[in-house]
């Protein structure tokens, strides 16, 4: 199975009942594995790290202390 190069994530943040909010980011693969096995994929900042399994399941990786990174959806890009 072919690996994908580029995902676009998506994270929704509900603000309140009736406001939702989403944010995009692009991250590249990189020469990484992470835990499970999978390639770890990261923004151009560096700061957003995710594993990304074949099957576009998203385990995100912290970069840093105190952060607890959300789940976002995962959009393979050619």
């Amino acid at each position: 199975m072919e690996t994908t190069d580029r995902y676009r994530l998506s994270f929704t943040h509900q603000r309140s009942d009736r406001d939702t909010t989403t944010d995009e980011v692009i991250v590249e693969r990189t020469d990484t594995v992470g835990p499970g096995g999978n390639p770890v994929y990261c923004d151009p900042t560096g700061i957003l790290r995710a594993e990304i399994s074949p099957a576009g399941e998203v385990r995100m990786l912290a970069s840093g202390a105190y952060q607890a990174p959300a789940s976002p959806s995962a959009e393979p890009l050619p």
